[in-house]
């Protein structure tokens, strides 16, 4: 055998003993069966999958999908302290919906909102400049409202614009609610009915009364609500006496006490926001005017009230929503209307765990906003706008922040229909600590009224 033949040959015996120890080849792999996923709005290219994942009886496990949800606050500014609770309630709603692994459609999809929001200062320019900036830099999928009328009379315009769904809290100015809106929508009872239960509950507290004071700020919500309580005083009997608006800012209010010391009104009726309210019931107190009645915008059902003491005795204000309120599953089967969502108690209890204080209505506004978007996607089982849209339009249900209706009508739209107002005041109890008391309509009071000295 030739030397080159016996290369040949060793090659070959070695070639075999490598093909025989090599491992078998691994099979391709099975691609898994397509899971559906719904369409999403006409941001959502910016929604990324999240490391939550829920299950569902009929849908593998499958990664929670992200929705943005975009808004500005007013962290500093004339509306900061009313801003803060609503944001604090937003949070609180968004706290729950992470525990329980998203916002779920029927086929086990489940979307996480997350949030995000700007310092708008209080100031509707920069309210125009943020929305827009939410909307086409940071492509927010949906929009909730910042806090006052004025600022959200100005977001509105642009979300409007642009196409997007935006819920609102802390607005009540029956004007904005009335451009025949497409997708902006209302919690807060309208301001046309913000002190018409005033009037009605001053008839019945002080059944002498003849003269009225109304004294408000000259801001487009409490404008309205003034314009609103002065043809409806008149209606109920009573004479209007004096009838004058305060610029925003106002400190100090002694002209307007003067001039009301000179008319001897059995009651004053008014205010405007927590600043000027605050303000306007010390110095009231101050100057010891005697007037039995008084009933104050936004100022009284916020918490911090109190810090004013014996100035807060007897200031009765209406409110959207207070702790004491009655909405519950038994009595939304009693208005034959179904009830969505967490209970008042556990709201408050889980508020004031939380935040270590008792929530305003205005904390009560922010859950509800999260938490009506929430039910909107459910119910549209979708995250696609006009899905969801259709879905508020529908919408007639009770939750714990009371009814809630949106009018269909061109001109109105989305403006709230069904939610009432609650009065409460603030009185001491019988070891003199400072409290709330709801003491109207009746039938939901808390307590009686007290009168001032």
């Amino acid at each position: 055998m030739s030397k080159m033949f016996r290369v040949i040959w060793i090659g070959l015996i070695f070639l075999l003993v490598l093909a025989a120890c090599a491992p078998a080849p691994t099979p391709a792999p099975t691609a898994a069966p397509p899971t559906a996923v719904p369409k999403a709005s006409s941001s959502s290219a910016s929604s990324v999958a999240s490391s939550s994942a829920v299950s569902s009886s009929s849908a593998a496990p499958m990664a929670a999908k992200r929705i943005l949800i975009g808004f500005t606050a007013s962290q500093t500014g004339a509306q900061q302290v009313a801003s803060k609770k609503q944001i604090e309630g937003l949070q609180l709603w968004l706290d729950d919906v992470k525990a329980k692994g998203g916002i779920k459609l029927k086929d086990g999809t489940a979307y996480m909102p997350e949030m995000k929001f700007y310092d708008d200062e209080s100031k509707t320019d920069r309210v125009q400049t943020l929305y827009t900036k939410l909307i086409n830099e940071d492509k927010a999928d949906f929009l909730l409202s910042p806090y006052s009328s004025t600022l959200v009379k100005a977001a509105a315009v642009v979300s409007e614009q642009n196409d997007k769904v935006m819920i609102t809290a802390g607005a009540a100015d029956d004007l904005t609610m009335e451009q025949g809106f497409k997708k902006t929508f209302q919690l807060y009872t309208p301001a046309s009915r913000y002190l018409t239960g005033a009037a009605d509950a001053l008839k019945k507290f002080v059944p002498t009364a003849k003269k009225i004071a109304i004294i408000y700020e000259k801001d487009s919500f409490s404008t309205s609500v003034a314009n609103a309580l002065q043809p409806y005083a008149k209606s109920q009997g009573f004479e209007v006496v004096l009838f004058e608006g305060y610029d925003s800012g106002t400190t100090d209010f002694a002209p307007f006490i003067n001039k009301i010391t000179a008319t001897n009104p059995d009651a004053i009726l008014g205010g405007g926001h927590f600043a000027d309210g605050t303000t306007f019931a010390k110095q009231i107190f101050e100057k010891k005017l005697p007037v039995q009645f008084v009933t104050l915008l936004v100022a009284p059902p916020e918490p911090t009230f109190k810090d004013i003491g014996d100035a807060a005795v007897g200031i009765i204000g209406p409110s959207q929503w207070e702790p004491q309120v009655t909405y519950s599953a038994d009595s939304a089967k009693l208005a034959n209307l179904p009830y969505y969502g967490l209970s008042n108690k556990a709201f408050t209890d889980a508020y004031i765990a939380k935040y270590k204080e008792s929530p305003s209505y205005h904390s009560a506004g922010g859950y509800a906003q999260g938490l009506v978007l929430q039910k909107a996607i459910e119910d549209a089982d979708s995250v696609e706008p006009a899905k969801i849209v259709a879905a508020l339009d529908k919408m007639n249900l009770m939750t714990f922040y009371g009814v809630v209706k949106f009018s269909t009508d061109a001109k109105t739209h989305g403006k709230q229909e069904a939610h009432g107002m609650v009065y409460m005041q603030w009185q001491k109890d019988a070891s003199g600590k400072l409290v709330t008391q709801i003491v109207w309509p009746l039938e939901a009071k808390s307590a009686d009224a007290v009168l001032r000295k």
